[in-house]
């Protein structure tokens, strides 16, 4: 069977995550299911973090019980705070990844990355659980500014139809070797949500979402699949990251990702449509500040 482009992400399987999300984390038979639905389909690659509640723990019974655990591979994170002491820091990172190993009930993760690009520093420390053979590639997730060199292995970014920050630079990784994953795909529902239960702070974006909804059925398609499509035009971006909460959502994204990428001339309507918008409305980490 060919290997998806999707990666499953797992945040909702330990936290109430994103602003659409109302039905809350998902029981375990369903986080069963999910993984077998993502197996039948080609998904090998897992996302998750130390943070994301314990969406771990949750994961390690998981694939245990569907058999799963030898044939995933998992991407995890660390965070701590950015002016931790250097020495302080591999320690932390090393912790950090034990409990992970523990909690996965695995002894090797695809990759360990941080959670955040002001960390990236510390670069060195995850380099060395490399080399001792816990991990098989080293990376960064990036939400408000990119990396300086080394160019990290892996990358993790934020895009989506509204989101053009980091497309060149996820080509400069791409073309050095480097493996990009892109999240965010509906902007944790924002773009494909109800128009009325859209949050105050948030309704500058329906002027736009409009317009792009018109764009999607003028050519036959749902917002939900251009947004699919619209990164997967992309060559630079190796793998799109889609968090599900349950096995119907996941058929939905696999059937959507099946899709060809959009035809040029939807790809340059959308750029005319979208202009470059504030931070504020694009980057959730800023939501939580309004």
């Amino acid at each position: 069977m060919k290997e998806s482009k999707l990666v499953l992400g797992t945040v909702q399987f330990g936290l109430n995550y994103g602003v659409a999300n109302t039905a809350g984390k998902p029981p375990e038979a369903e986080v069963c299911r999910i993984l077998e639905t993502a197996a039948k389909h080609g998904i090998r690659v897992l996302d998750t973090a130390s943070g994301y509640g314990d969406s771990e723990a949750v994961l390690g019974r998981t694939l245990k019980l569907t058999g799963l655990d030898k044939t995933m591979r998992i991407v995890s994170k660390v965070v701590f705070p950015d002016e931790t002491p250097d020495e302080e820091a591999g320690m932390i990172i090393r912790e950090s990844l034990m409990r992970s190993l523990e909690n996965l009930q695995v002894d090797h993760l695809h990759a360990l990355i941080f959670h955040r690009e002001a960390l990236w520093k510390f670069q060195h420390h995850l380099q060395t659980l490399c080399q001792e053979g816990y991990l098989s590639y080293t990376g960064c997730s990036i939400d408000g500014t990119a990396p300086e060199q080394p160019l990290p292995a892996v990358i993790q970014i934020p895009s989506n139809i509204l989101d053009r920050r980091f497309v060149s630079y996820a080509e400069q990784v791409h073309e050095s070797g480097g493996f990009v994953f892109v999240r965010s795909v509906y902007l944790q529902g924002l773009l494909v949500m109800d128009e009325a239960k859209i949050p105050a702070h948030l309704q500058s974006v329906i002027p736009c979402r409009r317009k792009l909804q018109t764009l999607a059925e003028n050519n036959r398609m749902t917002l939900q699949e251009m947004c699919m499509r619209y990164l997967m035009s992309f060559p630079q971006f190796d793998a799109i990251l889609t968090g599900v909460d349950n096995a119907e959502q996941l058929k939905e994204n696999i059937a959507l990702a099946s899709q060809p990428p959009l035809p040029d001339e939807v790809m340059q309507e959308i750029f005319r449509i979208v202009p470059e918008l504030p931070e504020s409305l694009i980057r959730p980490s800023t939501w939580n500040r309004k």
